[in-house]
């Protein structure tokens, strides 16, 4: 009994440091919080508040591995207080969160790699366009994806009128989403992106103090321009699939009309797929802009490709036009270009909706020269 006693007084002073109510220098917090650990040990393994805090303060420790760039590391440390907060968890609603919480974070820290600097897909394709993530950040961010979908299913068992549950599983399910995009599934990403905005817009609409609804709406303004980006990497089908499911929010049907034409699709089947009529289908394309990025590269004898100088590198907003229609425009256009090399010199034309990207992810790709089949995009 004294140990554990001792040990949950460690734990309040760390609580005090990590809130900032105390102060200790790096090395003091340090040494705190690992005395803290070592001090949970013991008196964890019967009884279930300690192996809770044990859980949370090893996640701590994990992420301030993690801020000091060891990735293993924290990895290590989390995956040890998560088996600490698993056998916690059913024992108290707070200790189930800091659990689900926990599993949140490890899903973070092994999908990074699949991410780039602004926390947006580096594969969102999959590993279906040849270029997909390795073998091991696969395997990573399929094992992150699964405990998150963990975490989702630990916050839905909790109480749902309380509205601390209902924030941490519409949270829970932003980072479901986020983890399968990083895997190239980017139908089931926007699904569940629209499920989170959902209880956003939930606890909005009944946030009791000015806080927690600015909080919900910041939450509405993150969900949904990652919907719109996701929606670049949708096929008619995918597109249609959702609307069927009403998974398609009426606010996002102009964006979706877009991704539909820019992937070629006439407007009559863009309507028929998305349940629109004719007139609905012509507003939407006429209103609503898409940015064409595009680049015309040439092949040196190295084997790389050089970026052409503009007007061969640039972007433009366009209505009501495919990828196929401005990446041909520029096909014919380069062609007559005193840069054109000459025969048997390979030369490509990509072409990206809103940003530049991996060529496989272009939503116009046309390489002429030797063994390409010119004048067919890919």
């Amino acid at each position: 009994m004294a140990q554990r006693e001792a040990a949950l007084r460690l734990d309040e002073q760390w609580a005090r440091i990590r809130s900032g109510e105390a102060h200790a220098g790096p090395a003091e917090s340090e040494r705190l919080l690992r005395e803290l650990i070592g001090a949970l040990r013991e008196p964890a393994r019967s009884d279930p508040e300690c192996a809770a805090r044990l859980g949370l303060r090893l996640g701590d420790l994990a992420a301030r591995r993690f801020g000091g760039g060891d990735r293993a590391g924290a990895l290590a440390a989390v995956e040890e207080g998560l088996g600490h907060a698993r056998r916690a968890a059913p024992h108290a609603p707070e200790y189930a969160r800091w659990y689900a919480r926990g599993l949140i974070n490890q899903g973070v820290w092994l999908a990074w790699p699949l991410s780039d600097g602004a926390r947006l897909p580096r594969h969102p394709l999959g590993g279906g366009a040849g270029n997909g993530p390795g073998v091991m950040e696969r395997a990573a961010g399929e094992r992150a994806r699964d405990l998150t979908r963990t975490a989702v299913e630990v916050w839905a068992s909790l109480d749902q009128e309380d509205p601390v549950n209902r924030r941490g599983l519409a949270q829970a399910k932003v980072f479901l989403a986020d983890r399968l995009a990083e895997l190239g599934s980017a139908a089931e990403a926007v699904a569940w992106a629209v499920d989170a905005e959902a209880g956003f817009r939930r606890l909005l609409l009944a946030a009791p103090s000015p806080e927690e609804a600015r909080e919900a709406e910041e939450a509405l303004d993150h969900v949904g321009r990652q919907l719109e980006l996701r929606l670049r990497f949708l096929d008619p089908d995918a597109l249609a699939g959702l609307r069927g499911r009403g998974l398609l929010p009426d606010r996002l049907l102009p964006q979706a009309v877009v991704a539909a034409r820019i992937r070629g699709l006439p407007e009559a089947g863009i309507g028929a797929r998305l349940g629109l009529d004719a007139e609905q289908v012509a507003t939407m394309l006429e209103v609503t802009p898409w940015l064409a990025v595009w680049r015309v590269e040439v092949r040196g004898p190295d084997g790389l490709w050089s970026v052409q100088p503009a007007p061969w590198q640039g972007s433009a907003q366009v209505r009501g036009r495919t990828a196929a229609e401005v990446g041909g425009g520029l096909v014919r256009g380069f062609a007559k270009s005193p840069l054109r090399p000459g025969e048997g010199v390979p030369w490509r034309v990509l072409v990206w909706w809103h940003e530049e990207g991996d060529p496989a992810g272009a939503a116009f790709r046309l390489v002429t020269g030797p063994g390409s089949p010119a004048g067919t995009p890919s």
